[in-house]
Parts: structure tokens; sequence; C-alpha cells
């Protein structure tokens, strides 16, 4: 039997697909099994790989029925547009001879081939400014424990999957906080290792860039209301705080122009540009691109406004998520 079962649920097979399994099959460890999860059947075939059609399914549902042919001992999560470092899965092996460690997350970078607003899409998410999520995105400094982690990069014991019943299928994004809540209740330990490292593509437009970030707002949100042991974080409330702060300022200029106020908030606002600029600088020095230091100034902007209006409206407004059966 082999040690891992490595779980790819997908629409149908595309492009990314044959890159990722491309690079597992390069992997240094060999002890492993693929499972891809399209929604339809298809001829292709790929080593050391099951092909499982599942109809029209969202990705947990797809995770969940894959925990169901595996024979692997532990079950690693990837999406279909992420592929592992060459080290993966040896880096995993180590960490779990810790039999306290039921779990097991790593961060998700950018990798060196995407276009140059992928690659301004990642830097932004691994700004200092997005503070509380920047370890998933660029490596950390040391190994901790968490409570929380995405399922781009999440592997976990088989036998406590399935003992927490696996995954909720009636959130996405968000079943793998969910799923990582209830782990923890259970009293199971969840590590981070900065060196576990997968490489993500990014959304290749702005568009695409806000269209991902309000769903996560709009989940968080919504679990900061009905999950508030992960979600109900200070942090996770900045992007809404920094909407009101706008509006505010609004307000203030247009009816009390010569207030206190109204000048304080003009230079906090001169402390949040200054905070764009070295932001900027900063991510264009790392990435050895002044174009991508210029785009990230209204990627993060954007950033802020969309994560904290949704998060407002997860909050307050939604009462019940829609189970989603698409990426």
């Amino acid at each position: 039997m082999p040690k891992f079962s490595i779980i790819i649920p997908v629409v149908k097979i595309n492009d990314y697909i044959h890159e990722t399994v491309r690079h597992i099959l390069n992997l240094d460890l060999r002890d492993f099994e693929i499972l891809i999860l399209p929604d339809l059947e298809t001829k292709e075939n790929f080593p050391k790989t099951k092909i499982i059609p599942t109809g029209k399914a969202g990705p947990a549902e797809k995770r969940n029925l894959a925990c169901k042919y595996a024979q692997g001992e532990i079950l690693a999560f990837l999406d279909d547009d992420a592929y592992p470092e060459f080290h993966w899965l040896t880096r995993a092996l180590e960490n779990f001879k810790n039999q306290k460690i039921a779990g097991l997350g790593g961060p998700a970078i950018t990798p060196p081939e995407d276009n140059i607003f992928q690659k301004t899409s990642g830097a932004c998410l691994a700004s200092a400014l997005l503070a509380g999520i920047v370890d998933r995105y660029r490596p950390g400094k040391r190994k901790k424990l968490v409570k929380d982690w995405p399922s781009v990069n999440f592997l976990v014991r088989k036998k406590i999957f399935q003992k927490i019943g696996g995954f909720n299928s009636r959130y996405w994004p968000g079943e793998d906080t969910k799923f990582c809540l209830d782990l923890s209740e259970n009293g199971n330990k969840i590590l981070y290792d900065p060196a576990l490292l997968v490489y993500h593509h990014r959304r290749p437009t702005l568009k695409g860039h806000l269209k991902q970030v309000a769903g996560y707002g709009l989940h968080r949100g919504y679990f900061a209301k009905k999950f508030p042991k992960t979600s109900r974080k200070i942090i996770y409330a900045f992007p809404s705080l920094f909407v009101f702060f706008i509006i505010f300022t609004i307000i203030a200029s247009i009816f009390f122009p010569r207030s206190l106020l109204f000048r304080l908030a003009l230079f906090i606002s001169g402390i949040y540009g200054i905070s764009l600029f070295f932001a900027a600088i900063q991510a264009g020095v790392r990435e050895k691109n002044f174009l991508l230091g210029i785009l990230i100034i209204p990627y993060i902007f954007l950033t802020h406004l969309t994560y904290g209006v949704k998060f407002i409206q997860g909050l307050i407004f939604t009462r019940k998520l829609k189970s989603k059966l698409r990426k």
C-alpha cells in the first residue's frame, strides 16, 4: 500500500493537471498514488494514477469521495492549478513521524513561470500589508502549530480524516477552514512547515484576483459569525475598518473639511499611502521587477476594499451560504 494518496479535484483534465502530474511523478519520494477527480470520464491516463469521474460536484465532495478510494495512510490535498516542490513528500513524511501531528500544511508560492499579473497577485497576497495570511503565500521563518490552513497544500492522516467526517460540502471557499476547526476541536494538532512548498498559479487578471478575494472575504465574514473560534479575529476585520475609514474621510471632507478629525483622517491616509509605497518597493526588489512594484499598489488597495466590503456582507447580511459546485 502507498504511504500517500495525492488527491486533486478538477472540473476536467486540463493543461494544469498535466503539469501537476509531471511534477508529482518527479518527486524524490515514490511511495504514493494519485487520485484525480474530474466531472466526466476521460480517455486520458497517467502513471500511478486513478481517474475517478464524479459527475457535477464541488471540490469538497470530490475530496470526500476520493478518501473512499484512497489506499494511502496520509491524504495529500492539492488544487488542480498547483504542483509540489521536489522534496514535498519527504518533508511531509519527516513531520508525520511525530504521532501528535494530525494535519500538515505549508505555503503555496507563485510559480516563476506565471505572467506579470499573476505574480502581482501573488506578491499582493504575500505582502505584509495583508498581515495574517502572509505565511500562506511565502515561507515563514519557523515551524508552528496553526488552527486553520487551506487545502491547496494540506495533508492529513486518513484515519483522522474519516473520524472527523471529511469536508463539509456546504462551504466553498471555506470547507478547509471548517474542517480544520473540526480537527482542532477533536484535540488534533496542525503543523505549519515553511519548507513544505507547493507552487500555486494565481489568477491571470485583476478582475479574477478580486473575485477570488471577494469569495474569501464573504466566507470569512460569515465564519466570524458562525465559527468564531478561528475566524473572529481582529486581523480579519482590518479591511472592513479600512472601508469605514474611507467612508468617514469622504463625509468629513464634504461636511467638516476644517475639523481636527478630518486632518487626522488625512494624516492616517498619508501613513497608508507611505505604507503602500514601501510595500511596492519591497515587492519590486524582492521580485526584481519594477513594473510589478507599480502594479501592486492598486492590487493591495482594491484587495483591502473588496475583502472589507465582502467581510461585512458575510458578517451582517449573509444568513446562509450557497453550496458551490465550481472552483
